[in-house]
């Protein structure tokens, strides 16, 4: 290979490892909006994730995007199944991240070995050989796909630097997305639920890995 062509190759490498390492920022306010996200009440250590009422004076946020009506205070301590970044597609205007996330024993090395999981699609799957290593019940109410909206550039950052296998505390808000032209997006309010519907969209005020 001539030095021109292995100059541009480094180019072209070092193009793609940046875009694909970059953080995903967070979503732009509406003009003239001013952005809250107060802190829900916080989840107890091994406990499994807590929803909450919404307070009154926290109706909406109004982002360039769209609107978020806050439906449910969540908090949740988790370990990260997988992660997947998206950039195409309305939801990833808000959300440019899912996470999928274990609690109880979806923590537990021993279930997860015995697990094949990634994600796709705004979607996160889970395989298993012979039976799987607890009852399917359990590995639905244990885990989620949640999709990541986070609420500045700080947890944005922190959003970024988060990797299959860490240890997290997520607080923020369950959320129903609308924008003008009539596109919507509604959080799950269950962690029972699986299939079309079933993931958490969630307004990220803070994340904290372990």
């Amino acid at each position: 290979m001539s030095l021109r062509g292995w100059v541009a190759l480094c180019l072209v490498v070092g193009t793609i490892g940046w875009w694909t390492t970059r953080s995903p920022g967070a979503p732009a306010a509406a003009g003239g909006a001013t952005v809250r996200c107060p802190a829900p009440p916080g989840v107890l250590a091994g406990d499994p994730p807590l929803q909450s009422p919404v307070p009154g004076d926290f109706r909406e946020v109004r982002l360039a995007a769209a609107t978020l009506q806050p439906l449910a205070g969540f908090s949740l301590e988790a370990r990260v199944l997988s992660r997947e970044d998206y950039s195409l597609g309305r939801e990833s205007d808000l959300s440019p991240t899912d996470l999928a996330l274990g609690w109880g024993r979806m923590r537990d090395d021993a279930v997860l070995s015995r697990l094949d999981i990634d994600q796709s699609n705004r979607w996160y799957h889970y395989r298993w050989q012979g039976a799987p290593p607890i009852p399917l019940s359990e590995i639905i109410n244990s885990s989620a796909n949640m999709h990541m909206i986070p609420a500045n550039a700080a947890t944005a950052k922190e959003l970024g630097r988060v990797r299959a296998g860490d240890k997290v505390r997520i607080d923020g808000w369950l959320v129903e997305a609308d924008a003008p032209d009539g596109w919507h997006w509604r959080s799950s309010l269950s962690r029972e639920d699986s299939g079309g519907g079933a993931c958490e969209v969630v307004y990220v005020c803070s994340i904290a890995r372990e």
